[in-house]
């Protein structure tokens, strides 16, 4: 018999809608009857490609007599936290306010208001290993809601009193200009890093793409003493992360994360937001390192990354979906991983020995008994190995991939979370645009365009508001500010990469609305709900780079290429306001913002280069090809129609009827060039404004 999930849009909500337990969404309705009948109530969030949810929901959800049990005890309320990442962020922050750590599946118990006062992650049916089992939790916290009552409301009045202090702890202005903030993050990240396989810290090892954003910036910095030290980390550790497992060798894109130090074994989903952040990086080193030391990975991974979101996450419409699962099956991994024996039955004896060296495939596996694959030997590797010409090798191995790719799509797949997430469809329209433009591939910055009208078009409330979800055929959900800003960040590069003004316009309509519904004109900041919205137990404010960047540094972005287009101060006051307000994470824990960080210091060095002149004018088309391939500097990228609405180009005319580029930065300008030679030699000079 269905619960009441099965009238949900989720697909992760409907993944549960058959389980024996009396689920309720998050409604009104739930927390209605856990009053009537004071009860506890139980939280449970988790999103669909999430391994550890679906094993919890296999072992107790699906359990008839476990769930008869937590039908007695609590109501039961399941959240996807991709559609609702403000209740996902008020009780993750409570777990890690209880235990110090979190996670998926996050299991919270509530008062009948809605107050935390226990919770956890994934719990086993039994006692297990030294860990409580669902059904003891469930007995304990009933046991504790019904005669300890007292210290449970004192509990969660303490945890609720926490959740609202304001994430501004120290409303002061930093001594440190933004470069030093940056130098000061980007060197504790060194002092962190492993230097022998990549990356920061030990295991589980996620990518934490801004803390290598802020190895390219300070690589960029002349000034920095340890600038070609985060070059090399920069590049030895997106160099480790493509050869893994991290990475599919066969179809491009990254999973989640990996589970050793060593990026080998991965967590098996992918995730839309992982590669569209990933893309710009590979980019950025394409630019910076790829192109200078005549080295392709970063080029070629950021290019297969793209293809891989046009080839597997791309819907009819030209949106996104969400996510792919770990597990096929029932198993973890299933999908991805090979045997000897297979290379073998499926290739030429020759093919698979070639297929095999390339990719680490043994007779044992490197995990679980099959082979999860790697980049193990380069192809000069392998022809010097087996005595072959390299021309043969690659061509082998374009065949093989081929070859497994159409062989691991006759196996069951994992499932795809079909949800289109606004603020991730907005970092993937940011990545493509940004790829078809570095690449000079134009079909990346087509799907970008494509995935930014579905949204335009289909994601809007009657009044024209935003909304987060598509799903089912439906749009749902009002827009948090990631969603707002993602998405106008994404529209600026669609403008830098097409000189449409009319996504100039989208994005300044977007970011005036973001400010409108959510800056607070007390404290400094985004809060995460709108003033229109659901308010919850608690009104946060995201602050910290997670996974994703937070709202408020994926905001500061948005505004601080604003600025830049426009020149109108108000949209850099707002920067500088949360500056102050986050002014004590700033100064003691930067890497903590590490977006924020690497805009504020993009925003006082950023150079605009305002190219005029006829579409389709060779020169120009050669100006603009050079700025996108050279070193990824700070800069925003103009380009003048007839009646241009951009506000930073009203002043700046076409000479004589020549193609005309001017170079400004701090918002004084350099003498107008007219070919693309004269404006490499003037992008190479110090210009007004700069810094001595």
């Amino acid at each position: 018999m269905p619960n009441r999930l099965s009238r949900e849009t989720s697909p992760y909500l409907l993944q549960h809608a058959n389980n024996p337990v009396d689920w309720y969404p998050w409604s009104e309705e739930a927390w209605a009857r856990a009053r009537a009948e004071d009860k506890p109530v139980l939280v449970s969030v988790g999103y669909a490609a999430c391994h550890w949810c679906h094993v919890m929901e296999r072992e107790s959800f699906e359990n008839e007599q476990i769930a008869a049990l937590q039908n007695d005890l609590v109501v039961s309320i399941k959240v996807d936290r991709e559609e609702r990442p403000d209740v996902d962020e008020i009780y993750m922050d409570a777990q890690q306010m209880l235990h110090g750590h979190g996670g998926w599946p996050l299991n919270v118990f509530c008062t009948p208001d809605g107050r935390p006062f226990f919770g956890g992650t994934y719990f086993p049916p039994q006692r297990r290993t030294g860990m409580p089992g669902w059904t003891d939790v469930l007995q304990g916290v009933n046991r504790a809601f019904r005669e300890q009552r007292e210290q449970v409301e004192q509990q969660a009045t303490e945890l609720t009193r926490h959740l609202n202090l304001r994430v501004e702890l120290a409303g002061e202005e930093l001594a440190e200009s933004p470069a030093q903030v940056r130098s000061r993050a980007a060197t504790a990240l060194l002092e962190a890093a492993d230097r022998t396989h990549g990356g920061f810290g030990g295991a589980p090892k996620f990518p934490q793409p801004y803390y290598l954003q802020l190895m390219v910036q300070q690589a960029l910095d002349e000034s920095a003493s340890n600038r070609n030290d985060a070059q090399r980390h920069l590049a030895d550790s997106l160099r480790k992360m493509a050869e893994g497992g991290l990475y599919d060798q066969l179809a491009g894109g990254f999973h989640r994360y990996a589970v050793d130090q060593i990026w080998l074994v991965p967590h098996f989903e992918k995730m839309l937001y992982d590669n569209a952040l990933l893309i710009p990086l590979y980019l950025d080193a394409h630019r910076l390192i790829g192109r200078r030391e005549g080295d392709p990975i970063f080029g070629r991974v950021a290019r297969d990354t793209a293809d891989y979101l046009l080839n597997e996450l791309q819907t009819p419409d030209g949106a996104f979906y969400a996510s792919t699962d770990a597990d096929s099956e029932g198993v973890e991994g299933k999908y991805f991983v090979w045997t000897r024996d297979e290379l073998h039955e499926l290739l030429d004896a020759q093919d698979a020995e070639i297929a095999c060296r390339r990719w680490g495939i043994d007779v044992g596996g490197n995990w679980e008994g099959k082979s999860i694959l790697l980049a193990a030997q380069s192809p000069d590797e392998v022809s010097r190995w087996l005595d072959l010409p390299l021309t043969d090798v690659e061509t082998s191995l374009a065949g093989s991939r081929q070859a497994l790719l159409e062989h691991r799509s006759t196996r069951v797949p994992p499932a795809t979370d079909t949800k289109i997430i606004a603020a991730w469809n907005g970092m993937a329209i940011d990545a493509l645009a940004r790829a078809g433009a570095v690449l000079d591939e134009p079909r990346f910055i087509n799907a970008a365009e494509r995935a930014a009208r579905f949204i335009l078009d289909n994601m809007r409330s009657d009044d024209g508001a935003l909304l987060r979800i598509h799903s089912a055929g439906r749009a749902s959900v009002d827009a948090f500010v990631e969603d707002y800003a993602a998405l106008a960040d994404g529209m600026i590069s669609l403008y830098e990469s097409t000189g449409d003004e009319a996504w100039y316009a989208e994005a300044r309509t977007m970011i005036d609305a973001m400010i409108e519904r959510f800056w607070d004109h007390e404290g400094g900041g985004f809060f995460t709900v709108g003033r229109e919205g659901e308010q919850l137990i608690a009104q946060r404010k995201p602050t910290q780079d997670g996974a994703t960047p937070s709202g408020n540094s994926l905001a500061a972005r948005a505004l601080a290429r604003l600025y830049a287009l426009t020149a109108d101060g108000r949209y850099a006051d707002l920067i500088e306001a949360m500056r102050t307000a986050f002014s004590a994470y700033l100064s003691k824990a930067p890497t903590m913002l590490g977006l924020f960080v690497s805009v504020e210091d993009w925003l006082t060095d950023h150079r605009s280069v305002a190219l005029v002149g006829p579409p389709g004018d060779p020169e120009i088309a050669a100006m603009k090809r050079d700025l996108w391939t050279d070193a990824p500097r700070p800069m925003v990228i103009m380009q003048r129609n007839d009646d241009t609405i951009v506000p930073q180009l009203s002043d700046k005319p076409q000479q004589d009827g020549r193609p005309t580029a001017y170079v400004c930065q701090a918002f004084a300008c350099s003498a107008p060039v007219h070919t693309a030679a004269d404006l490499r030699s003037t992008l190479a000079q110090p210009l007004p404004g700069s810094a001595p």
